[in-house]
């Protein structure tokens, strides 16, 4: 039964899918990771392409938004129709959600090829910055689809319990994108370009390894051609639900450009490439929190599924209190030695000044993110679209967003202000997030396994 999640202990479950899948999802973030680490210590471009890079950050944002649309839709739904023994209608969600990442990643491929220089200056690029971002974007978004069908459908071979595969999804990728980056960028002295040549061709690896493994024989729910026709009822509920981590992303994309706008303003190009350091170490940093909730969310939705409502409870429970135990080493990490995560970026002195100051301010509220990632994580898992996607818009843009644009004109704050803006945001929204799904969700689970248990055989 190696994918009956109401067996065995709540907890051996989520961390059996929690860590491979944060494996799996640090790996993936290498792509870009790697790229920004050998860009940012590029001689002779005193940090100016590294900004380049950061440029770029709110497109590939958008990528990655209209991927967790549909892959992060799908899947919690594929787990819960597994776990009320829906096997036909988890079949056709999988293929409907093969369908849209398909479609769409033309569509974005398109969109900004047409629009690419406009938005890039939009975004915050000067003269010296486009020539970067502009060699980076062109190669990248030639492999849209690879990153949308990699990345989405792999969603759906952790939701049928083999995370391991779905390590090695990005584990394969990953690795090739680690050996392509030095040999494109110095040894063919490619720069730029070829730091975007092998994420793309790494990510085509991946794709492709996501395909043959959903198309065989190991797969529990195979892709079939037969269900990848689309339908109207299952899409608007893959997408309801997806629309949360859709937002996230989307948002994300535009914290980012106004980040980036009003760093320009207040600083210039040198924070704009800082802002990039910080944005790549709080990912790296926020993975493990992310890759436990995610990891909890096919659990909690097989587990609701099947109405083991005391099995959910434990399992947020248990999601919280392993997040909040890692957030507070990271957070006393980062406040004791936050020049050792600067130099892994660049080691150009007056980066690294402003680099180390800016850190500590940015991630002052980073214990309370893990509040978030559990309210929303749980939302998802069962189902719960509205509270998920309100509270991902909750703390990107009715909090941290206005916080962006008017803490730099309080008090002469300037940049200052752009860096403290996160960790209010944390603070605020991760505790609203939190504090509503106690009251709604948990007494919702707690009623439903006493009303369950009164049954007969229950």
């Amino acid at each position: 039964m190696e994918t009956d999640f109401t067996k065995g202990g709540v907890g051996k479950n989520i961390l059996m899918q929690a860590v491979p899948l944060t494996i799996a999802q640090l790996i993936q973030l290498l792509y870009n990771i790697v790229d920004r680490i050998y860009i940012g210590h590029l001689p002779g471009t005193d940090g100016l392409a590294l900004t380049g890079i950061g440029l770029v950050f709110p497109l590939v944002a958008l990528v990655t938004a209209f991927t967790n649309l549909f892959g992060m839709g799908g899947a919690p739904l594929c787990s819960i129709a597994r776990g009320a023994g829906e096997e036909e209608k988890a079949e056709k969600i999988l293929g409907n959600t093969a369908t849209l990442l398909f479609c769409s990643s033309f569509g974005i491929m398109a969109l900004c090829y047409l629009l690419k220089r406009p938005i890039l200056f939009a975004f915050g690029a000067s003269e010296a910055t486009y020539v970067y971002a502009d060699q980076y974007l062109s190669i990248y978004l030639a492999g849209t689809l690879f990153a949308m069908l990699g990345t989405g459908l792999n969603f759906f071979i952790n939701a049928q319990g083999f995370p391991k595969i779905g390590m090695a999804t990005t584990i394969v990728g990953a690795a090739l994108n680690i050996l392509l980056d030095p040999l494109f960028i110095f040894v063919f002295h490619m720069g730029v370009r070829g730091a975007a040549l092998a994420t793309v061709l790494s990510q085509g690896v991946s794709a492709l390894w996501v395909l043959i493994f959903l198309t065989g024989k190991r797969a529990v729910l195979p892709l079939k051609r037969s269900r990848l026709k689309l339908d109207g009822s299952l899409c608007l509920r893959i997408t309801g639900l997806g629309m949360s981590g859709f937002i996230m992303s989307a948002t994300n994309c535009l914290t980012q450009i106004v980040c980036n706008v009003t760093l320009k303003i207040y600083g210039g190009d040198l924070y704009i490439g800082v802002m990039t350091i910080l944005n790549s170490v709080r990912e790296v940093l926020s993975l493990p929190v992310m890759g436990v909730t995610n990891g909890a969310q096919p659990v909690l939705g097989y587990n609701y599924g099947a109405r083991a409502y005391g099995r959910v409870r434990r399992g947020i429970g248990f999601t919280t209190l392993i997040g909040g135990a890692y957030s507070l080493a990271a957070w006393l990490t980062v406040m004791a030695l936050p020049g050792v995560f600067i130099l892994l970026f660049s080691s150009h002195g007056e980066m690294l000044a402003e680099g180390e100051r800016a850190m500590r301010l940015y991630f002052s509220g980073f214990l309370f993110m893990v509040l978030q990632f559990a309210g929303q994580s749980t939302f998802i898992a069962l189902g719960k679209s509205r509270f998920a996607i309100f509270f991902s818009l909750f703390r990107k843009v009715i909090i941290v967003t206005p916080l962006t644009l008017l803490l730099p004109r309080l008090a002469g704050l300037g940049v200052d202000g752009v860096w403290l803006a996160e960790p209010v945001s944390n603070a605020v929204g991760g505790l609203a997030c939190f504090l509503t799904m106690l009251l709604s969700v948990w007494r919702q689970l707690k009623r439903e396994e006493a009303r369950y248990a009164q049954r007969p055989g229950g």
